[in-house]
């Protein structure tokens, strides 16, 4: 009975000093932003916007701190706000204008990922299409980009009507 006793009474603290070094995360860490493809869709909206400002800053302040960019015209990843900042200083120099063509959304648990087809339309009358990634996260205000991936269509279109070749 003594043996039974100790092995309990040595158990029980064991598992006492166990849950004083367990690490425990604040409710609201846990919680699940809830939202729909809808508001997440919205997201480029505001982004498309913020390029039509013209301002850099503005656009940038959709990018979460430690987003990164990997731009449609320039070989370089953009990691950091300034980095960003002037991708877009140069970018909206052509006044570009976005749309969507096609979209596919999922949503995870304050993750939201927007990839498909987008085309830009410059000042100058020619257009740029390309495939896109948005990656956002919900920093607790507010979606931000966390990660964004654009790149041209691999296939060139020809002819004034912007068909297609078929391979």
């Amino acid at each position: 009975m003594k043996l039974y006793l100790l092995a309990t009474l040595i158990a029980s603290t064991a598992l006492s000093a166990c849950s004083v070094f367990e690490k425990k995360a604040p409710a609201a860490e846990h919680a699940c932003k809830q939202t729909t493809k809808e508001e997440i869709a919205a997201l480029f909206d505001r982004w498309n916007n913020s390029l039509k400002t013209g301002d850099p800053k503005k656009v940038v302040e959709n990018y979460a701190e430690d987003g990164i960019l990997l731009p449609t015209l320039s070989n370089k990843p953009r990691l950091t706000q300034a980095e960003k900042e002037d991708y877009f200083k140069h970018f909206l120099e052509k006044k570009p204008v976005g749309k969507i063509d096609m979209n596919h959304i999922r949503i995870g648990c304050n993750i939201a990922k927007d990839n498909g087809l987008y085309t830009f339309t410059f000042a100058d009358g020619s257009s740029a299409p390309g495939r896109y990634t948005f990656t956002y996260k919900w920093d607790g205000n507010k979606w931000l980009i966390s990660s964004h991936h654009s790149s041209l269509m691999p296939e060139k279109t020809t002819g004034a009507k912007g068909k297609s070749k078929k391979h």
